[in-house]
């Protein structure tokens, strides 16, 4: 018997700030600029949702330890310069947040991002006065997505027990970290990842952010 939902589990790029297009972009630009030409599909396979730690891991195996360190600084530096030029919200999470604060469903937020990268973005489109206190990086456990850590670790910190919780994400490894921790996932399908990436049991796919209260209600 599925339990109500207690808790709702926000993964951060790409669920409640759009970037993740952008860092699909800006990965691209750095293979062809150090040597590993990436399509852009093959970016979304390989990197995102997955942690900082997993990335550089692929990149030095591929570049060596010096060019992935150098990969990654040019990221972050780039990140953040595009971040501060124009960031929104992603399309119908402020009418999603509303519901939820209107059907009274706790949130927080878990994801592979540091807690310095989180302040910036969900600081820069309003978002982060919304999370403050409950905010979780994948930098406070020992294993990143696709492993389950990250989510066990968040409901742990909420109190809540895992297979009351409902985790919404938008990447391969995000839904299958759900899935391992005995939650409910809702992988959204409205950014690069292709809904077939995130099709899996205990998963309801949808592509309108505003239809997430309605999901987790059950109607």
């Amino acid at each position: 018997m599925i339990k109500p939902t207690e808790l709702v589990i926000f993964d951060c790029d790409g669920v409640l700030v759009d970037s993740e297009r952008l860092a699909v972009r800006l990965q691209v630009e750095l293979g062809a600029e150090l040597g590993w030409p990436l399509t852009a599909d093959e970016v979304v396979e390989r990197f995102i949702g997955r942690s900082r730690e997993s990335i550089v891991e692929q990149i030095a195996e591929r570049l060596g330890a010096q060019s992935a360190g150098l990969w990654w600084k040019l990221l972050i530096q780039r990140h953040r310069d595009a971040v501060d030029l124009a960031l929104d919200p992603v399309d119908g999470v402020l009418e999603a947040l509303d519901g939820l604060a209107a059907l009274a469903l706790p949130t927080c937020v878990a994801s592979s991002g540091s807690h310095e990268k989180m302040r910036h973005t969900l600081g820069r489109t309003g978002l982060y006065g919304r999370f403050e206190g409950r905010i979780h990086s994948a930098s406070e456990v020992s294993r990143g997505k696709p492993a389950p850590d990250l989510f066990l670790y968040a409901a742990r910190r909420m109190g809540v027990d895992p297979a009351a919780c409902a985790v919404v994400e938008d990447s391969g490894p995000g839904v299958r970290a759900a899935r391992a921790a005995g939650m409910r996932a809702f992988g959204y399908s409205g950014g690069p990842t292709p809904a077939e990436r995130l099709e899996g049991p205990a998963t309801i796919v949808f592509d309108d952010m505003r239809r997430l209260p309605e999901l987790l209600a059950g109607r």
